[in-house]
């Protein structure tokens, strides 16, 4: 996996390391990324996101599984042998 940010291209910046004795050594500054589920284009897309585009609200995350589906009220038949007040009784539940 290249460490880019899929919205902004942000990536590893390189420099030096600069001990007490200024000796000079290669390093990386690596961006802080994190895998996100977003959606794109309606879709949902799993996105490699660096947290300043997440806190700049630059990525929609998708919704839980759990909340998309959607609650149906269980179905009461009414048998025609009950009285009339069970039967009101049961139409209110």
């Amino acid at each position: 996996m290249a460490r880019v940010c899929d919205i902004c291209g942000k990536k590893a910046g390189v420099g030096n390391a600069i001990s007490h004795a200024h000796n000079l050594t290669k390093r990386k500054w690596l961006p802080n990324l994190r895998h996100v589920r977003a959606l794109v284009s309606g879709r949902v897309a799993n996105l490699v996101v660096c947290t300043k585009c997440i806190k700049a609200g630059k990525v929609a995350k998708a919704p839980h599984k759990e909340r998309i589906r959607v609650k149906i009220a269980p179905v009461v038949q009414v048998e025609e042998s009950m009285p009339a007040e069970a039967t009101q009784h049961v139409a209110a539940i």
